[in-house]
């Protein structure tokens, strides 16, 4: 009898102990959790940051090698292809490249992050050496869809990003 009362007592701690721990994992893998999302958006947030500066400089570690960007319809290749090609020619042309009501939303998943930035750009054109004023700013309301993956050293990096934009809506 004694034995079964021992046996009663350790296996009640045992469950307040097994209770306890799975009541912790939650909070602790939301708290991972939370961190891998402000990683992904922070590298989301260095991409942004870069194209306001008008310079591409860099940015190429925040895309997977083989990396996939599509634009308004189009395939441009890897990140490196378009930053080459369409990105830094295009920021050479513009006097301001400037982000306004962003919002990023993350849901990470294992290795793989999912991310739906939504967002207004104002584009300030350079004048032309013909142009006797500054063209008017470029307003467009954009959204973007990035699948995001962790490398072996533990860094969130772009695979695949979607990205559209039309001018925004009049309010009446």
């Amino acid at each position: 009898m004694k034995n079964l009362a021992a046996f009663a007592a350790l296996a009640t701690v045992l469950g307040l102990t097994s209770t306890t721990a799975r009541a912790q994992a939650p909070a602790a893998s939301l708290a991972a959790s939370s961190a891998e999302e402000t990683a992904v958006k922070n590298v989301l947030r260095q991409y942004q940051q870069a194209v306001e500066k008008l310079d591409t400089t860099g940015t190429q570690r925040l895309f997977t090698a083989n990396s996939q960007v599509f634009e308004s319809g189009g395939v441009e290749g890897t990140y490196r292809h378009y930053a080459a090609h369409h990105l830094a020619p295009e920021l050479k042309e513009f006097a301001a490249f400037n982000f306004s009501d962003y919002k990023a939303a993350v849901q990470v998943d294992g290795p793989y992050a999912f991310a739906t930035e939504t967002y207004t750009y104002t584009i300030g054109l350079k004048k032309g050496p013909k142009d006797k004023e500054a063209k008017a700013p470029i307003v467009r309301r954009g959204v973007a869809t990035s699948v995001l993956r962790k490398n072996a050293a533990g860094q969130w990096q772009i695979m695949s990003t979607h990205s559209s934009a039309r001018t925004p809506r009049v309010k009446k």
